[in-house]
């Protein structure tokens, strides 16, 4: 791919190298905490967390905050320091995020822009803490796409899936989430949810990823007439990333088996054709897989 020298996102909310932690106490566990902490006994214990805080050289009220909130993003006073690659890889992201904005902001009227995360280990977000092994995901309740970069490498080295515009795909995927969300997609689909057997949910779950697979393809289409930076085998690579991720394939290659009933994000021949879709048409109509007769 051609995009050194892009533009970049500001939408990128950079916290790499920072610790989260999960949980937090609940509104029940935390009324009467605060009550003790103002009691006789209460005062004795802040005046103990003052006194160590003073030997230590910590911030109180760091100490006292983790303490009741929990659930924190743990900030180093250090700025983070990636190597060469992460960087890289982190200023490839900004770039393909800027590329989508340029894509689906002459596309959709009023577009709203989603904010990439990247994180390290683990993050918490509207949907909850996630650690890295998740792989990518989109938060519909803040809007932000959640990225550790350790995924590509996972994506090379574990999936057999390298290259930039294979990771160029991940990202356009999840922006085809965030789009779904905005067109009200997402919430239908979750409506659903208390409505029907898992079996049968898996099929609309399955049509929403299919969906987003074919909106990257609808990106990859516009991107390139716009700015040219595909190159010969970049299909190639979206395409083997889509095969790498498909359900029947991670199925096997972790148990020997495949069940269908469990598919929630669609065949690795399903998500190649409709990603290739959405590259060959560039027409946003054309991707209603929740009324398609064959998927």
């Amino acid at each position: 791919m051609k995009w050194r020298g892009k533009r970049q996102s500001s939408n990128v909310d950079d916290r790499r190298g920072q610790s989260s932690s999960g949980g937090g106490l609940s509104p029940m566990l935390l009324a009467p905490l605060i009550k003790l902490l103002f009691s006789k006994v209460g005062l004795i214990i802040v005046g103990l967390v003052l006194v160590f805080s003073f030997v230590t050289g910590n911030n109180p009220l760091t100490f006292i905050g983790d303490f009741l909130g929990g659930g924190s993003q743990s900030v180093s006073s250090q700025p983070y320091q990636g190597t060469d690659k992460e960087n890289k890889e982190a200023a490839f992201s900004a770039t393909i995020l800027a590329s989508t904005e340029d894509v689906w902001n002459k596309v959709l009227d009023g577009y709203r822009e989603p904010t990439l995360v990247l994180f390290t280990g683990s993050v918490s977000s509207a949907c909850g803490y996630a650690s890295s092994a998740t792989g990518p995901f989109y938060c519909p309740g803040d809007e932000k796409l959640y990225l550790d970069l350790s995924f590509f490498e996972d994506m090379e080295n574990k999936m057999n899936a390298p290259g930039d515009f294979a990771q160029a795909y991940v990202i356009a995927h999840e922006v085809g989430h965030h789009i779904q969300k905005l067109m009200g997609t997402t919430d239908k689909v979750n409506r659903l949810r208390g409505q029907l057997s898992e079996t049968e949910f898996n099929k609309y779950s399955v049509r929403l990823e299919l969906q987003a697979d074919f909106l990257a393809g609808v990106w990859a289409n516009r991107s390139q007439n716009r700015s040219q930076m595909m190159e010969e085998g970049d299909l190639r690579e979206a395409l083997n990333a889509a095969n790498a991720i498909g359900d029947d394939r991670l199925q096997r290659q972790s148990s020997g088996r495949v069940v269908p009933d469990s598919f929630t994000h669609g065949t690795s021949e399903q998500r190649m054709r409709w990603f290739k879709k959405g590259f060959e048409t560039g027409d946003i109509s054309q991707g209603d897989t929740f009324n398609a007769e064959s998927l």
